[in-house]
């Protein structure tokens, strides 16, 4: 271990984020792992955060970048809501946070996917990646962990899913991904928007997948290692 690693640097989201439609809403997903250079910082971290009752967002990138920008847009959209009268739009929502990427792209190192559902277009994903361009998409992916998945998500993605497969897909691509990345880790959490209303997931490691040649989970590394446990005194 490097133990002239540097812990006081800023709180990178090395990550996995996902935000996928299906026929009726959207899914999205991210692991947990918050790092600071080689340093785990947080392993159960809430990378998916409500901007209303109906969007979220899913955050990658510094830490400190995508809370600031998340919490400006949750309070535009209250202010934005009192307003009207009615809750704000998912496009209304993607693009305040477009806004705030653009005009502070110079500052900012964040990329983020709004996911939500709303009753003129029902479900929506739009990415919003470094230097604050705008994207609606199907499904998109972000993060550290992403450059794994492109190829899997061109094979495994379809139109007109069910929610349950969507569910299955976001869960199963961000396990590949924290089997590959050494920058995503810990928990999958998933986070699933439709007309009736949001349900939230929690995956621990040992009910994930696993892939290539990861080991099981294990509550010692004497487990590990086949030998016998100490006795205990």
């Amino acid at each position: 271990m490097d133990h002239n690693a540097d812990i006081s640097a800023p709180h990178s989201m090395g990550t996995t984020i996902i935000g996928v439609t299906y026929n009726g809403g959207v899914v999205l997903g991210a692991d947990s792992r918050t790092s600071t250079g080689v340093y785990v910082a947080n392993r159960a971290s809430d990378k998916i955060t409500e901007l209303t009752d109906n969007v979220y967002v899913c955050r990658s990138g510094s830490a400190a970048d995508s809370q600031v920008v998340s919490d400006y847009v949750r309070y535009f959209l209250h202010q934005h809501t009192i307003q009207l009268g009615q809750p704000a739009t998912v496009k209304v929502a993607a693009n305040l946070v477009r806004l705030l990427s653009y005009n502070n792209k110079n500052f900012l190192q964040t990329g983020l996917i709004i996911g939500g559902w709303d009753k003129y277009e029902g479900g929506q994903i739009y990415g919003v990646p470094l230097g604050g361009t705008i994207v609606q998409q199907p499904f998109t992916i972000g993060g550290s962990g992403s450059s794994y998945l492109y190829g899997f998500f061109d094979q495994a993605w379809k139109e007109g899913m069910t929610q349950d497969e969507a569910e299955d897909l976001v869960k199963k691509a961000v396990s590949l991904a924290i089997a590959r990345d050494g920058a995503s880790g810990g928990v999958v959490r998933t986070v699933t928007i439709n007309s009736e209303g949001v349900t939230r997931k929690f995956y621990p490691g040992d009910q994930l997948p696993l892939w290539h040649e990861e080991l099981e989970a294990q509550n010692s590394l004497l487990d590990i290692l086949g030998a016998p446990e100490p006795m205990s005194m």
